[in-house]
């Protein structure tokens, strides 16, 4: 197991995250300062400022994620993280990220590998916003540009699925992460986004959860999000 995925097994950061820890050279491998290549079998020692780190059981949770929460392990301003909401052992961290006003479904989970594909462009995995518009009711027009895919400073959307659930509010559903898209997506049109909900992540929705409430994820949810991304 690359030593970065074995960090994000033991909660202690994203992949991502465990890369920046490792160059910083505050990890250490059977005592020896570890590489972005290193390779951790089962009787080595991993530190991380020279303490001792394990991995954890696999765990999968899903937040219903309330406004006014940021999406990361930590914040550096003090304000109250998705992690805070949900038990601290094992340690998990979040899938993505949703804009501190966007509200839904929000997976957490300390398994690196599914984390690393559900966010990778490459799989594809859809995730399904419901959005109120200002500035009237979409047309017919720009519910077609939505779907064909909008022109955005980072180059075009990829088609999305677009239905309308009611005079002011859409439903779209995509299947790649920018940054903002949906927000951005609307804006192109004309319609800015005043409230963002995401219903459905990968297949998982939070029906029958509050804002704030989480539920552990069923062995048949995980199986089935292992063969979306074709784990």
């Amino acid at each position: 197991m690359r030593l970065n995925a074995y960090l994000a097994r033991a909660g202690v950061a994203s992949r991502r995250g465990a890369d920046e820890l490792i160059r910083e050279g505050r990890v250490r491998v059977n005592g020896q300062t570890g590489q972005l290549n290193t390779v951790v079998g089962r009787h080595d020692v991993v530190e991380l400022d020279g303490e001792r780190v394990e991995r954890q059981s696999l765990a999968y949770v899903l937040l219903n994620k309330p406004a006014g929460v940021v999406t990361t392990a930590r914040d550096p301003q003090g304000r109250r993280t998705v992690v805070d909401l949900v038990p601290a052992q094992p340690r998990v961290v979040p899938v993505g990220r949703l804009d501190v006003d966007t509200t839904g479904a929000l997976l957490l989970t300390n398994d690196g590998g599914l984390t690393h594909r559900l966010a990778h462009p490459r799989y594809g995995a859809p995730k399904v916003y419901q959005v109120d518009v200002e500035g009237g009711s979409p047309s017919a027009s720009d519910l077609a540009q939505l779907r064909d895919g909008i022109e955005l400073e980072d180059g075009r959307t990829a088609p999305a699925e677009v239905r309308r659930l009611g005079p002011h509010r859409l439903e779209l559903t995509l299947h790649e992460g920018r940054k903002h898209q949906v927000k951005r997506m609307c804006e192109a049109v004309g319609h800015p986004a005043r409230r963002l909900h995401r219903a459905r992540y990968a297949g998982l929705d939070v029906d029958g959860l509050g804002p704030g409430e989480w539920r552990v994820l069923t062995a048949s949810e995980v199986a089935a999000l292992r063969r979306l991304v074709g784990l």
